[in-house]
């Protein structure tokens, strides 16, 4: 039977209607690929690793992974000189390795600090490369129980500890056939870490681990093996298996060497059990290839240098820190009076932490108490900061009259002699004394200044000098005591300086005087504007710390600084939990969501001049000063658009402005290596550098400026000119996950390294940007906008010390601000910490970008971060552009938006101009991607086109055509 035919003008419809909505799917799916391009070219992104001024960097960068790893390594412990074991590629020795982690060591953390360490030397290649046996069927057998490398990643971590079941693996066959082979154990241990997550400081926790995980990988929380599930243990000591693998060792062995190969201070107090554990080795992550260090520190080859960047407490859960580290709320009382957990106008949970310690984080607080007669120090504390030991003997003398000590400098001279029968470097450190008035907190000691000798050969000297500024030795006066407005202060008193081993053992009084009242009210010799109380708004007022640790009479307030209550609260989804907190009403939580998300209203009264035609480029103003009236004419040039995309289009790179000339930047991660690891379809990665900690842990600027130029080499090879890095937050805690690629508990320590790295890679015409500005010294809740309480003095003593030094000795040209708040206002919208701070006082010219930027195009995963507070606030550059989180929508009709757009286009283009990238072309390359994309454009409307002319064209063959078409 024959099937009605369509009439010609219901074809029409329909076949034009079927078009239509195809043309509109075309359109479409090109606006939502003009829209997250950036997202497709980094996924596209590749380096070129195989070029031969690449190869060649990298070539060098090896070596220098290995002098780092050769000097990072610290020696904690060797009694009866167990170390070094003497062993040669003729003679070689012996010696069994217990702990599967050596089949499977760390390298280095996870997140932007990760990098590529598959090709990097294992420990047991290294410990055969110095002339070690390994013991291959022990070796084997850990391969054979088929355990795998927990996965502890950005989205979710899985916490077990791998290790064997004792009972199942240490059989006495197994152990017959170690003592048949070496009376030499090595005991392995290692920890990993790394962004997104902070250690768990109770090994029981839901199984909630899906290795699969979503779009980013792993997600949830796995708490370890079975029969290791303990609440009352952490990640930092000992697991149950552990526990049963180090019994069955020394129970046989009776020279056994620890190696502990993590970034995070680990818990040793349990090894003055075992007088069979001589030595004690601590490995951070090694990188590429610094597991051949381990070889030669074992082996004697190097005299091991390194020494503690923290100091080590025998319980990780003892400091006052850790009564507020970790997950804290803010609580609401409901009308039917149960709680909830508050949250702001955008439904993000307010959460907390409070760092009531005040100044007294890591030695500070230790060494501080045990002069007070508080603690037992001994009782207390493994290792000091700063400690270290080698494997020959030095004296330090401070040499007779060489301390000069004037109103504005202290310098002195210090002679290292080697007293012992090897050669190796020494550690000289210099630490100062203020007097406790009561009125401004101060600890007992406080590192002013250290120095890294050379090598000094058996019998021979080196003199170091030692110097500072007297002005170092100010506290700051938050409380107003001396000053209006808060003020450095260098308090009327006698000020002692001790030449020192570590922080806690005194080599010698180098010297004291009695100083007079100094305020600096008018600034310091380094400041450009005086520093004040800037965060008093942030830092006071509901939901801030009443009550911080004091050291007046002997810390008594140490039992009274942590106010945090447990509540039942219910859940989003009608359940309830637990969870620990303060108790807040409306009036705070409206209050924190207007600081969130309410833009000011405008003050200007016009527009910025955009779009002028003055014929400028950018490489013209090379060397121009910052202030230098002429910018204004080629930012005049700007116009909007170009003001938008150039603030709001920053992930991993700068983009290029064609009216002024400028190229498009790539600006890569991260601490431990430049990578696309992280954006990228098939990541790569340049050299594996040690963690931040290692090359802390070697104390020589020398290297850490060394490591600057190498990866600025490698930078300049890559076509790479920003550097997200080098990282120096503190370690308040040891249990904070990015710990490995920060430096230390010591500000002066973290800042000299960091501007030593600062200096090194800017000298290849990149910039970097140090991060995390500021306080962001822990994962736990940083993306929610964490509230981190803390006080003026410490917030400016400890925690910005790192990057003052950073800026005004290392001339860094640009900053990562942070996704923590500093108080009640989010670190990247802070006008205090961002204009302030960091440009009136400091003098920084360069530019700030944001953490990963999720706040736009729709998806508002980080609400609180908000453009129109940053550029307002002197945050210039959006990190958008490496997932799919939209553009930053902003309000061009706003003046003072615009105005704020404006400045943040000058400090970027100060930055590029002064920079390697303004020697190059226009990035006029399009991305392979676009060019296929055009070419499916072009042959998809072609065929759109030449079907509605088909459809619509008047003809007696074509409608011919549609009647036969349609009939049966």
């Amino acid at each position: 039977m024959a099937k009605k035919k369509m009439s010609k003008k219901k074809f029409r419809i329909v076949w034009s209607s079927v078009l239509s909505v195809l043309l509109v799917i075309v359109v479409a799916a090109n606006v939502a690929l003009a829209q997250f391009s950036d997202v497709i070219s980094s996924y596209f992104s590749k380096i070129d690793l195989e070029s031969a001024e690449a190869v060649k960097a990298r070539e060098k960068s090896e070596i220098l992974v290995e002098k780092i790893a050769d000097e990072g390594i610290v020696l904690l412990q060797n009694n009866e000189s167990a170390l070094p074991i003497k062993t040669s590629q003729d003679n070689k020795t012996k010696v069994n390795v217990f702990g599967w982690s050596f089949t499977a060591p760390i390298y280095g953390g996870t997140g932007s600090g990760a990098s590529d360490a598959s090709k990097a030397v294992s420990p047991k290649a290294g410990l055969e490369a110095a002339g070690f046996e390994i013991n291959e069927e022990l070796y084997k057998a850990y391969e054979d129980t088929g355990i795998k490398r927990p996965i502890v990643g950005m989205d979710g971590q899985d916490w077990s500890i791998p290790e064997p079941k004792p009972s199942d693996f240490y059989t006495d066959k197994l152990m017959k056939q170690a003592k048949d082979f070496s009376d030499t154990a090595i005991i392995f241990l290692a920890r990993s870490g790394g962004e997104g997550a902070d250690l768990p400081r109770s090994m029981d926790g839901p199984d909630t681990f899906d290795p699969e995980g979503g779009p980013f990988g792993p997600t949830g929380q796995k708490f370890g093996n079975e029969d290791d599930l303990d609440a009352n243990k952490h990640y930092l000591e000992l697991s149950n298996r552990e526990q049963g693998m180090i019994d069955a060792v020394t129970k046989n062995f009776d020279n056994v060497i620890l190696v502990v190969n993590s970034a995070n201070s680990f818990e040793l107090g349990w090894v003055e059990k075992y007088d069979q554990i001589k030595s004690i080795l601590n490995v951070a992550g090694p990188g590429q290839n610094g597991f051949k260090s381990l070889g030669k520190v074992l082996s004697g080859e190097v005299n091991p240098s390194g020494r503690t960047v923290d100091l080590y407490t025998k319980d990780l859960l003892d400091s006052p820190a850790m009564a507020n580290f970790g997950d804290f709320d803010y609580v609401v009382k409901n009308e039917d009076g149960s709680y909830s957990q508050a949250a702001d106008s955008s439904k993000v949970l307010l959460k907390y932490v409070d760092y009531t310690e005040g100044i007294y984080v890591g030695y500070r607080f230790y060494e501080t108490a045990a002069a007070l007669g508080a603690i037992n120090y001994d009782e207390k504390v493994q290792y000091p900061f700063g400690y270290g030991l080698s494997y020959t003997s030095f004296e330090q003398e401070v040499v007779a009259d060489s301390l000069k000590w004037n109103d504005k400098e202290a310098t002195v001279d210090v002679k290292v002699t080697n007293n012992g029968s090897v050669e190796g470097k020494e550690v000289v450190q210099l630490y100062y004394s203020a007097p406790y008035t009561g009125k401004i907190e101060k600890s007992s000691v406080d590192l002013v200044a250290f120095e890294k000798t050379d090598i000094i050969k058996p019998g021979e000297s080196e003199t170091v000098t030692l110097k500072f500024k007297v002005e170092d030795m100010a506290s700051f006066d938050a409380n107003k005591e001396y000053s209006k407005t808060g003020s450095y202060v260098l308090e009327a008193g006698e000020y002692k300086l001790m030449l020192m081993n570590n922080s806690h053992e005194k080599i010698a009084d180098v010297g004291s005087k009695n100083l007079s009242e100094v305020v600096y009210d008018s600034g310091r010799s380094t400041d450009k504007q005086a520093a004040v109380n800037q965060f008093d708004d942030e830092v006071t007022g509901e939901g801030s710390i009443s009550t911080y640790l004091s050291r007046a009479n002997g810390f008594e307030n140490l039992t009274e600084i942590n106010k945090n209550e447990a509540f039942t609260v219910k859940t989003a989804d009608g359940k309830t939990k637990e969870v620990k907190g303060k108790l807040v009403d409306s009036k705070f939580v409206k209050q924190i969501s207007s600081i969130r998300y309410d833009v000011p209203a405008d003050t200007h009264d016009s527009a910025p001049t955009t779009g002028a035609d003055n014929g400028k480029k950018l490489k013209d103003y090379t060397g121009v000063d910052f202030n230098d009236k002429s910018w204004n004419e080629l930012l005049d040039q700007l116009t909007v658009d170009e003001l938008v995309k150039l603030s709001t289009l920053g992930g991993y790179r700068t983009v290029e402005i064609k009216s002024v000339g400028k190229p498009a930047t790539l600006d890569y991660d991260g601490p431990a290596a430049i990578n696309n690891m992280n954006m990228a379809a098939n990541g790569q990665s340049g050299t594996a550098f040690p963690s931040e900690i290692m090359i802390a842990s070697t104390w020589n600027t020398e290297l850490a400026e060394a490591m600057g130029e190498h990866i600025g080499a490698e930078a300049k090879a890559y076509g790479v000119t920003g550097w997200y890095a080098p990282a120096m937050n503190v370690h308040r805690t040891p249990f904070a996950g990015r710990n490995f690629e920060y430096y230390s508990e010591d500000g002066i320590l973290s800042g000299k390294i960091a501007a030593a790295v600062t200096k090194g890679f800017q000298s290849h015409g990149g910039y970097v940007y140090i991060k995390h500005f500021a306080l962001n010294d822990q994962e736990t809740n940083r993306t929610v906008g964490v509230l981190t309480w803390s006080n003026e003095q410490a917030i400016r003593e400890v925690y910005l010390k790192p990057f003052e030094i950073a800026v005004k000795e290392g001339g860094a040209q640009a900053v990562m601000s942070s996704f923590n708040s500093i108080g009640n206002k989010w670190a990247g919208s802070d006008d205090g910490l961002l204009k302030e701070v960091l440009r009136k006082e400091w003098g920084f010219t360069g530019h700030v970008i944001t953490d990963f930027y999720m706040n736009g195009g729709g998806i508002n995963a980080y609400p609180y971060m908000n453009v129109e507070l940053a550029v307002r606030n002197g945050n210039d550059l959006m990190l958008t552009g490496a997932a799919p989180m939209g553009v930053p929508e902003v309000n061009t009709k706003s003046n003072d938006t615009l105005w704020a757009l404006r400045d943040s286009a000058h400090n970027i283009l100060y930055t590029t101009a002064n920079s390697s990238a303004i020697e190059g072309n226009l990035s006029t390359d399009t991305p392979q991607w676009i060019i296929i994309t055009v070419i499916v454009d072009i042959l998809l409307v072609l065929g759109i086109a030449t079907a509605f002319v088909f459809v619509f064209r008047k003809s007696k063959n074509r409608d011919q055509e549609i009647e036969t078409l349609h009939s049966a």
